[in-house]
């Protein structure tokens, strides 16, 4: 069984659009494109190398496949474009898209069933980076095995959330948290089941 890790760069209000850029993802009008640049720092760098750094195929939304196909293939090495480059991209889209990047595949047929079957195979760990309408559908279908969420002091106001309206209510375990100097904070969760509630 293979492992599926969703990594993701949020705000404090839960938005991840465009955290790399203006030009990133200005859908909708968001004008706030590049709000993580000035959070970056050796431990989230360290992290992410750590997380590029084992193998892995990737697993992305359609709007994800196309801004990463439209940087990642003409990067330099040094940027660290080699492993996403060599990984194998299963690509979730309702159209019947033109993949030009090297090592694409459209998932065929139900994407439900399709990456629970690339689960259930032999094979490296599938990430999943931003595509969060196929976050949302992952996780109302169970197949989210981790979150690697890195959270910055920043708040956006506007600009699509990960985890927005309508996602499943549902408790996680955190696996482990580092703060980084300069103020983003890594935590690794772990589904834990449905959202419990009490009182005092």
């Amino acid at each position: 069984m293979r492992k599926l890790l969703v990594t993701a760069f949020l705000t404090l209000d839960g938005v991840h659009q465009a955290p790399g850029g203006p030009e990133e993802d200005p859908s909708d009008g968001f004008q706030y494109g590049g709000w993580m640049v000035n959070y970056w720092d050796d431990t989230i760098s360290q992290r992410m190398d750590e997380t590029m750094g084992r193998p892995f195929d990737l697993v992305l939304g359609r709007k994800t496949y196309d801004i990463f196909a439209g940087f990642w293939p003409n990067a330099p090495e040094e940027a660290g474009g080699k492993p996403l480059n060599d990984a194998t991209k299963y690509v979730a889209s309702r159209g019947r898209p033109t993949l030009e990047w090297r090592n694409s595949q459209l998932i065929e047929g139900d994407v439900v069933e399709g990456i629970a079957a690339l689960k259930a195979q032999d094979g490296p760990e599938l990430q999943v980076h931003g595509s969060a309408n196929l976050v949302q559908t992952l996780m109302r279908n169970g197949l989210v095995d981790e979150y690697q969420l890195f959270v910055f002091p920043v708040i956006a106001g506007s600009g699509r959330r990960l985890f927005a309206d309508g996602a499943v209510p549902s408790g996680l375990k955190l696996l482990n948290a580092v703060v980084a100097p300069k103020g983003g904070v890594i935590g690794n969760y772990a589904p834990a089941g449905e959202l419990r509630t009490g009182s005092f």
